[in-house]
């Protein structure tokens, strides 16, 4: 029965691991002193990982809405939009996580005044992006047929993934930016330039991306087998 539970189980076992390892690490192992970034770094732990479990979470979900326009099964579209849930809350606290490290770079440290940092092209990307992706939950609740639900959400969600990389990743590196790796950007890069990015980080950083994104596919899985559940409750009805 143990051996089963493992081999079962493992992902979530390393999950815990990894995100154990991360926390504990993350806090207690050294770090670059970086101008400006300092001991904030840390911070890329857990805003950059999320961010990156995030993306990886969207896909899932973009591909689940694919599926389900092709097979039209009722199961792909409960795995899209409970992938897209969990990578929204991702979304959500990566920005949280990340708007608390402006604060002690951008404002403190760069003593840039809090309206350039609420004009900032990567958080307004980014907030846009996480606003789509509300509309496509809100979209979802306003259909009473399951079938039509289904096929406008798959529709929606294949057009939500297609504005991300432009709003996250493209327009923010096209103008001036107080963002790492941005154009006029006064800092370094320690994370999306994997040439540069700094050993003793390394040892946090790739781990910190597994556990993240394997926590976000448990919490997606478990709501998944609820939501089956409760479908096929109302069915036996």
């Amino acid at each position: 029965m143990s051996s089963f539970f493992v081999r079962k189980s493992w992902w979530k076992i390393l999950s815990f691991v990894l995100l154990a390892y991360t926390i504990i690490g993350g806090f207690l192992l050294d770090v670059p002193r970086l101008p400006i970034l300092n001991e904030s770094i840390r911070n890329l732990y857990f805003h950059v990982c999320m961010w990156f479990g995030m993306m990886i979470l969207f896909i899932v979900s973009f591909i689940y809405s694919i599926k389900y326009l092709r097979t039209s099964n009722h199961r792909n579209d409960i795995f899209a939009s409970k992938f897209a849930a969990v990578g929204s809350l991702f979304g959500i606290l990566g920005y949280a996580t990340g708007t608390i490290w402006a604060n002690y770079t951008w404002i403190t440290d760069q003593n840039q005044s809090l309206a350039n940092v609420l004009k900032e092209p990567k958080l307004i990307g980014a907030a846009i992006a996480l606003l789509i992706y509300g509309a496509y939950f809100v979209l979802r609740g306003s259909f009473t047929d399951i079938d039509k639900r289904a096929r406008v959400s798959a529709v929606y969600n294949i057009f939500a993934f297609a504005m991300l990389f432009p709003s996250i990743w493209i327009i923010p590196r096209l103008v001036g930016s107080l963002h790492p790796g941005a154009p006029g950007s006064e800092s370094g890069n320690p994370a999306l330039n994997f040439n540069d990015i700094d050993s003793r980080l390394r040892i946090v950083f790739y781990p910190a991306i597994i556990g993240w994104t394997l926590l976000g596919v448990w919490i997606a899985t478990i709501k998944i087998r609820l939501q089956l559940l409760k479908d096929k409750t109302l069915i036996n009805v």
